[in-house]
């Protein structure tokens, strides 16, 4: 490493993910760095500037990357909130080390490149194994869906057995349900868009927390290979998020309660829609006459069923007019459960939104009724001659 003014004899480590990531040859990400035997005063000296929070965290004058002194957690309340932390200069830098979750994330690296592991880190990053580090770990619940979205990242890990054990005995004792919304939906919505959001899901439903975090979720087993597909195929967050609760009757209740964003349950509430419409449609398109199949949406019946007023209704169930990139979203969605022909259904959105509804709401003048009635049916009138 470059000298740095700024850090010039203070005794500072990289620390968790940055050299856990080094290891296994991955892009180096931001770094975490940890302060040992130095005061805020100390820092402050030197132009490092506060950042506030629990416990002292600094940016860097420079690169405004955040350093934090070395700390030591005791347990005082339930909860992830539950601790309270020392930071004195007398705080070694391998006490700092076992206060951490796992062991791959419990390895500093010196200025000068070595690494110090006093816990045995860069062997089970070798092994690809989770270990958590001590009977400290049953301290955080948050540490569960850590362990779980980890596992969701690195899908060529193996979770030690005494870990999820240990994880089994928190859920038991009642620490997953001190758990907050905010930070439920935090962990679960980056293990969704990681490589494998099955793992997350099977290590929440292995040690217990999954029917404590998300008790109105149903079908994970059917749900886990379709999120999967998901992230495969590069699938949005709301798209994900979509998929992972279609089997659950109470997504809606379930996304007030974990606070999730409402694009993502404005997907969840959507994507059975699309589905019914994409069925319909199809069902019209078989129906009607030398339509294409693929070209479909909503609820039809009978022999005599029209496949353009299928394909309209899907559009207008879903908002499609005035959202089209979110409707293709949601038919990226529902490609992952059916085949969809994207291409056709954005041809279709571009002939429906190209009808004029100005023009004619000027010649409707005055009657909304009349208004909305003729804009469907130029509408239909395009889409039939397709």
């Amino acid at each position: 490493m470059t000298r740095d003014p700024a850090t010039d004899g203070l005794q500072v480590y990289i620390v968790g993910g940055a050299v856990r990531d080094a290891l296994l040859g991955l892009p180096p990400g931001d770094h975490d760095w940890v302060v040992v035997g130095a005061t805020p005063e100390d820092m402050a000296r030197r132009g490092f500037v506060p950042v506030g929070g629990d416990f002292p965290v600094f940016l860097h004058p420079r690169s405004k990357e955040e350093y934090a002194l070395a700390r030591t957690e005791r347990k005082s309340g339930r909860g992830y909130k539950g601790f309270t932390f020392y930071t004195g200069a007398d705080v070694t830098l391998e006490e700092d080390l076992r206060r951490r979750d796992l062991t791959v994330n419990a390895i500093a690296q010196k200025q000068d490149g070595e690494l110090v592991d006093p816990l045995g880190g860069a062997a089970d990053v070798r092994d690809r194994i989770f270990r958590h580090v001590g009977e400290a770990f049953e301290e955080d619940p948050v540490r569960i869906l850590r362990l779980a979205r980890f596992a969701a990242r690195f899908a060529d890990f193996s979770v030690a057995p005494e870990t999820l054990e240990l994880c089994r005995r928190m859920v038991e004792a009642g620490e997953a349900d001190a758990l907050v919304a905010e930070r439920v939906w935090k962990e679960l919505s980056r293990g969704l868009m990681a490589a494998a959001p099955s793992r997350m899901l099977g290590i929440l439903q292995q040690c217990g927390a999954l029917a404590r975090v998300m008790p109105e979720l149903q079908g994970v087993e059917q749900i886990a290979a379709e999120v999967d597909r998901a992230a495969a195929q590069g699938l949005s967050l709301p798209g994900r998020y979509a998929l992972l609760c279609r089997l659950t009757p109470q997504r809606d209740a379930m996304g007030r309660r974990l606070r999730v964003p409402t694009e993502c349950n404005d997907y969840a509430r959507l994507l059975p829609e699309v589905l019914a419409g994409l069925d319909a449609a199809e069902q019209g398109a078989g129906q009607g006459s030398g339509q294409n199949a693929s070209q479909g949406t909503a609820p039809v019946s009978g022999p005599g069923a029209d496949p353009a007023d299928a394909q309209l209704a899907l559009m207008e169930r879903a908002d499609a007019l005035r959202k089209p990139e979110r409707f293709l979203d949601l038919l990226d969605a529902a490609a992952v459960l059916r085949a969809v022909d994207r291409a056709a259904w954005q041809s279709l959105v571009a002939v429906v939104r190209g009808v004029d509804a100005g023009a004619i709401a000027k010649a409707c003048a005055g009657s909304p009724a009349r208004i909305k009635e003729q804009v469907r049916a130029a509408r239909l009138e395009r889409l039939r001659a397709q």
